[in-house]
């Protein structure tokens, strides 16, 4: 059994130096819970916003822990210590630039100051690597999307994607809850529902 393991990393100065508690685990691992309905485990990192030990914590997660897919939170912005993007870049073999678009396209629904985040995806080995926002509820709303008042998508979220990206490196096959977010895949590419 392809078991999906899922890295999470939050990079953050203060939260690395204990000055304040780290929020974007937490957030990250509750909405996976809440998401997806295969099995998963997941690899947390806290890091600095250092690029060298950015860097080192996506290269393991990738190369020694095995997990197909990388989120990072925090340090995407223009500011000189945000440097999450650079080292995501850095460790890539191959930019997936839909998803920084994408992510911009629905933070740009709440905030003009969207277009000034950084956010990259791409692709280690077999691993998707995403960088996500800092905060807890633009977390929720980048992996989700927008909805109307009947609950309809307006905006799909970026993690309606992330399924079939991971099916077609050859990872696990995810299933998720359409109520949080419904995986697309090509016709060809869904399983029939297990009983």
């Amino acid at each position: 059994m392809n078991i999906l393991r899922i890295g999470l990393v939050s990079v953050s100065d203060r939260a690395a130096n204990g000055i304040y508690q780290d929020e974007g685990i937490p957030a990250l691992q509750a909405w996976l819970e809440q998401a997806l309905t295969t099995p998963f485990e997941i690899e947390t990192r806290l890091v600095p916003d250092e690029q060298p030990m950015i860097e080192q914590a996506l290269c393991e997660l990738v190369d020694e822990r095995f997990c197909q897919l990388v989120l990072t939170t925090g340090g995407t912005g223009p500011a000189r210590r945000d440097v999450t993007p650079d080292a995501t870049l850095a460790v890539a073999d191959r930019e997936m630039p839909g998803f920084g678009e994408q992510m911009r396209q629905i933070s740009l629904n709440f905030v003009p100051t969207a277009i000034l985040s950084r956010q990259v995806g791409v692709i280690r080995k077999q691993s998707l690597i995403l960088n996500l926002p800092g905060q807890p509820k633009s977390i929720k709303e980048t992996l989700e999307g927008l909805k109307d008042a009947e609950g309809a998508t307006r905006v799909a979220g970026i993690f309606a994607s992330v399924p079939y990206c991971i099916q077609l490196l050859e990872g696990p096959y995810i299933e998720t809850d359409d109520q949080v977010v419904a995986a697309f895949r090509p016709k060809s590419a869904r399983r029939p529902p297990q009983a």
